[in-house]
């Protein structure tokens, strides 16, 4: 195949599959090859794309030969397989020593910096590691520098993420990453330079769109504020902060998270109880006496009513399901015309009857999607390592949104 070939590696994940379809909307006459260790669950998937423009091929990334073989001679390289932290590295290797570009939607900081620092052999090779191309990190960078530009300096800079209800449809990657972000440290951005926090623990609250309202919101060990900082090192503070909806579930997860910490639940035990919530099975006793710990103390702390934690506990023992509700907001303050300012985005809608943000997923898959349509609009002017700051323009990365599908009204929205 020639270089009009778009390579997916981890294509049946439910973020990636949303990239797939909604990057076909976009046009164009790229033959698709859709990659994953599983196949067999891509069926319903190639039904849906341009028919003879799909090719569907098993393939373990870690398998060094299989995988140079599969990107030699790609126009781009998507990796939607996670966690980022341990399939990253071998990907962009292959991608570097194959002098092809890369794109992924890599949520983790430790993976993100370490392909950061890969940016004198991407620009050796000729080529860009487009980084971080998904809703946040990704579309929340964005959308800081949008803000940002209204503004004639920049001191604070804060991104706020919610994501619904998804029951059952979680898969056990986003539940590691949730379990990786919810423990330990937390490199942020604070006093003009980086710092660390413990996950989890310091909280603010925002406007979110998409019926939210004013939300309570965790910090979180993201990588926007590992990154924003190289665009902005004059800020005084960068943060990313996130949560569930409904609230209880943040108490959940905290709880699980002091567990790893203490030592008394591994990683992959914890990851495992939280499997077995999502599917409605019962749980193990020790990860129950965690996860109520975890949600008293978030009663205690009146950061969710009593009431609202009963209601959710009641409602799984049912197996009753909420609403979704998520979204992104960007919120800059600063100066402007010599007086304090503040610029903020945010993406309006949300839920069931929205495009881009009806679910993780959705709102993950379309960002990537878009990102992806720029990447490819761009071949030839970059070459390095770059997060979403660095290379997307907001206007163009908008319209790249509508090119894969998404109703303008529902993309962003600024409010002062």
């Amino acid at each position: 195949m020639t270089a009009r070939r778009v390579v997916f590696i981890g294509a049946a994940g439910e973020m990636c599959k949303v990239a797939i379809e909604r990057f076909a909307r976009a046009g164009g006459d790229w033959h698709l090859l859709l990659c994953d260790i599983r196949p067999e669950l891509l069926q319903p998937l190639v039904k849906r794309l341009p028919p003879g423009r799909v090719t569907v091929r098993r393939l373990d990334l870690h398998d060094r030969q299989d995988l140079r073989e599969v990107v030699e001679g790609a126009a781009l390289v998507v990796l939607g397989a996670g966690p980022y932290i341990r399939t990253s590295e071998p990907v962009i290797s292959a991608c570097v020593e194959a002098k092809v570009p890369y794109l992924d939607f890599d949520d983790d900081v430790e993976s993100t910096r370490h392909a950061l620092g890969l940016a004198d052999q991407a620009q050796e090779a000729g080529i860009p590691l487009y980084i971080g191309c998904g809703a946040s990190p990704g579309m929340s960078n964005v959308m800081v520098v949008d803000a940002a530009g209204e503004l004639d300096t920049v001191e604070d800079i804060e991104m706020f993420w919610t994501v619904g209800d998804e029951r059952p449809n979680v898969g056990r990657a986003v539940i590691h990453h949730l379990m990786h972000i919810a423990a330990g440290d937390c490199l942020t951005w604070e006093n003009g330079g980086p710092a660390h926090h413990e996950s989890y623990v310091e909280t603010g609250t925002a406007p979110m769109g998409g019926g939210l309202g004013e939300t309570l919101l965790y910090e979180t060990a993201h990588p926007e504020p590992v990154t924003l900082p190289r665009r902005y090192p004059e800020a005084r503070r960068i943060r990313c902060l996130g949560g569930m909806d409904p609230a209880p579930v943040n108490g959940l997860v905290k709880g699980l998270g002091q567990a790893i910490q203490s030592g008394d639940m591994t990683s992959d035990e914890a990851v495992d109880f939280m499997m077995d919530i999502v599917k409605s099975r019962p749980g193990t006793l020790t990860g129950w006496r965690h996860a109520l710990r975890g949600m008293a103390g978030q009663v205690r702390r009146g950061e969710s009513g009593a009431g609202e934690m009963l209601r959710f506990l009641g409602a799984s023992a049912v197996r009753r399901r909420y609403t979704w509700r998520g979204g992104l907001l960007a919120r800059v303050t600063g100066t402007r015309g010599g007086r304090p300012a503040v610029a903020v985005r945010r993406t309006p809608v949300s839920g069931p009857g929205a495009y881009l943000t009806a679910s993780m997923a959705t709102v993950t898959g379309t960002a990537c999607a878009a990102f992806m349509v720029l990447a490819l609009d761009e071949a030839g002017k970059h070459a390095g390592s770059f997060a979403p700051e660095d290379w997307a323009d907001p206007e163009a990365f908008y319209t790249a949104l509508e090119r894969v599908g998404t109703p303008r009204h529902e993309i962003v929205e600024s409010l002062r």
